[in-house]
């Protein structure tokens, strides 16, 4: 399992990447008889038939899995460094570290493209874990978060944060290019150009603005939207024309959904399914009237960590500051608040 939440910290800490992977076989509650877990890739779900034919990743053998219940949370395709592309941890921890060492031991500035939230974290959190490197992060627009359905005070916000933080941030600034060069001592640069003109020399260059894609295609395509999402029901079963739709359900990011793709959304959509699919059971063993769990509408909610602080915003309206970034992501990027809430005793060292 990786903490994706906690990726713009593994980026510029080997401490922390060593936690944010964590192998099943290491996570005790999950350790039972009746659990099976197989690393591979789902090449096709047969929704008439419930068989789902997988692709193993050690042995590159193709098996065919029957099912009672299928739950898609497969969320969207993160190009790196968004998201880890390795399949394993050793790779992982291998990939990441070259990551850390380079922005780290950086000598011109580390230039993040992309002002989305992942962009802001990873920025600030590089910025903040080593203060000696100078951090540059480039947008696009005259607003930070400009992609989201935010207000102008939360997008104003995070970008008096990252700039409180240390982070040079330039608005209005879309790349044009980035172009590998020596240094006179023989070092590997950067040399980037905007196109309004504005040139700098970079150490490292960071993109942090791939469009992400859900992660779907093996579904029918009757299932899904124009975009490749799920266009689930409230009750999180995929659309009534899906042979044996009520035996199939999607949660997460994968999801036809209102609202920003968020972490918080996700584990609850999880658990409306497991609890409509147990609802099911009982009404096919004992005959009772199912109660399903009901999706509502989501309103624009975010909780994005700028550093030392951070900024929400939700029903309540706006909050930032220190004492946000500790009841939202506590000290590791809400690795230890994710595995509570998951009720995965025995949090990994």
């Amino acid at each position: 399992m990786d903490h994706l939440i906690g990726s713009p910290l593994a980026m510029a800490s080997r401490e922390y990447a060593e936690k944010a992977w964590v192998e099943y076989k290491h996570v005790k509650v999950l350790q039972r008889p009746n659990v099976t877990f197989i690393q591979g890739t789902v090449a096709n779900v047969d929704c008439e038939n419930k068989k789902a034919t997988i692709s193993e990743h050690k042995t590159q053998k193709t098996r065919e899995e029957s099912y009672d219940f299928f739950i898609g949370t497969t969320g969207l395709r993160r190009a790196w460094p968004v998201a880890p592309q390795s399949l394993t941890r050793e790779e992982y921890l291998v990939e990441v570290g070259t990551h850390c060492d380079k922005v780290v031991n950086s000598t011109a500035p580390v230039l993040v493209v992309g002002g989305g939230a992942v962009g802001i974290e990873m920025a600030a959190e590089l910025k903040y874990l080593k203060p000696s490197v100078h951090v540059t992060l480039a947008h696009s627009r005259d607003k930070l978060l400009s992609a989201e359905p935010l207000p102008d005070m939360v997008k104003d916000c995070a970008c008096e944060l990252a700039e409180q933080g240390g982070v040079e941030v330039l608005l209005n600034h879309r790349l044009a290019g980035h172009t590998p060069v020596k240094s006179a001592d023989g070092s590997d640069l950067y040399e980037v150009e905007f196109t309004n003109g504005h040139k700098m020399t970079a150490s490292e260059v960071i993109m942090a603005i791939s469009r992400s894609v859900p992660s779907t295609s093996y579904l029918p395509q009757q299932a899904l939207n124009s975009e490749g999402y799920v266009n689930v029901r409230p009750t999180m079963h995929f659309p009534v024309e899906i042979p044996n739709a009520d035996a199939h359900f999607a949660a997460g990011d994968m999801i036809n959904w209102s609202g920003i793709k968020r972490c918080g959304g996700a584990l609850h959509q999880g658990y409306m399914a497991a609890v409509n699919i147990h609802q099911t059971m009982l009404q096919q063993l004992h005959g009772k009237e199912p109660e399903f769990l009901k999706l509502s509408e989501i309103p624009p909610m975010i909780g994005l960590a700028v550093g030392e602080s951070a900024v929400s915003y939700g029903t309540d309206g706006m909050n930032y500051g220190p004492q946000v970034m500790r009841l939202f992501f506590e000290e590791d990027l809400g690795f230890r608040i994710v595995w509570d809430h998951l009720r995965l005793s025995g949090v990994p060292k």
